[in-house]
């Protein structure tokens, strides 16, 4: 019997099969026919059935279209080439030419990248995105180019991070306190949480659902997009709407790989794959608005808690003046910019 999250899917599914559809009877049969240009590799870390990976189905269709058959984008999601760290070293050595990753995780390569995810920085969507799609974001752009990777023009949407436990609600600050939660590889989490007096655990994505069933660790955090197609309600009890980053992910292509294209190509495919981020963004609000009640009937028990006594715990455990020297004035004085006085 399908659960409501599954039909939801479907919806998804449906969707990207007939943009494929429309997509493969308008290909002439030319293109078809005719050896690749260019054939890159995009990796991910999210399920098949993720909007991500609809959205990157279709325009990867687009591009094989529009380019006569020049360009031909293979993707690999749900970590199939190796986890985030080892994709990462793929990227950076060319033996893949494509990868979305949290600027978060991307943060151990790129320090500053992670800016966008300061615990309880942005309130809402109508701060994130006028912030990731202008100065905040740009600036980002920038440093991530001193690593030799190109990042496009706009970040796709993780979504609000929400906090899942087999033991426990989190309502209040001191529900941490011991709390053993798997969090993403990256120094800000770890940071984050250990401000909160928990007990944080670096486990990659594709190993987290095994930590969770075997009691490795209680919880976990993710947006609720990543909570369902990954299954976690099948581990987890409850949900806490903490909402306590937004998280994206950064389209990143490895430099020497993308200046190869010749720039009309080029063009063409920042335009589409910036093109198909924004679709993923609807596609990521319109699924979050449903999947509580989705989630609800698989099993899970949310509750909201105030975000104000979380904000303060991380004040008063010098969790935004240690990150404000991280990041140096210009990056925190362009986030305060955005989301308001922090520390």
């Amino acid at each position: 019997m399908s659960s409501p999250f599954h039909l939801s899917r479907r919806r998804f599914l449906s969707a990207g099969s007939t943009a494929l559809l429309a997509g493969t009877v308008a290909s002439p049969h030319v293109a078809r026919a005719q050896r690749a240009d260019f054939t890159y590799k995009y990796a991910n870390n999210l399920p098949d059935t993720h909007p991500m990976n609809i959205r990157a189905r279709e325009m990867a269709e687009a591009l094989r279209t529009e380019s006569g058959g020049r360009f031909d984008l293979k993707i690999f999601p749900s970590s199939q080439l190796g986890s985030d760290t080892d994709t990462l070293s793929q990227l950076r050595s060319g033996s893949v030419e494509f990868f979305t990753m949290s600027p978060l995780i991307l943060s151990t390569l790129v320090p500053n990248a992670s800016i966008n995810g300061i615990g309880y920085a942005f309130p809402d969507y109508d701060a994130v995105w006028p912030a990731m799609d202008g100065e905040l974001g740009a600036w980002v752009r920038q440093q991530i180019a001193k690593a030799n990777l190109v990042a496009m023009e706009k970040i796709w949407d993780n979504g609000y991070r929400q906090t899942t436990s087999s033991t426990r609600p989190i309502a209040s600050p001191d529900d941490f306190k011991g709390f053993r939660i798997r969090v993403p590889v990256s120094p800000l989490w770890t940071s984050m949480f250990r401000a909160f007096e928990a007990a944080p655990a670096s486990i990659n994505l594709n190993e987290t659902y095994s930590a969770l069933q075997t009691k490795i660790v209680e919880g976990q955090e993710n947006p609720l997009a990543v909570i369902a197609t990954t299954k976690f309600y099948e581990v987890q009890k409850y949900c806490s709407l903490t909402n306590h980053m937004w998280d994206g992910y950064w389209f990143l292509a490895n430099r020497r790989a993308w200046e190869r294209i010749p720039e009309d190509l080029r063009t063409m495919v920042a335009r589409h794959i910036n093109a198909a981020g924004m679709k993923e963004r609807a596609d990521v609000a319109k699924l979050n608005a449903s999947l509580q009640e989705d989630l609800t009937k698989n099993g899970l028990v949310f509750n909201k808690p105030d975000p104000e006594p979380f904000r303060e715990k991380l004040r008063k455990a010098g969790f935004y003046a240690e990150w404000k020297g991280r990041y140096g004035e210009e990056g925190w004085s362009l986030l305060e910019k955005a989301c308001g006085k922090l520390a």
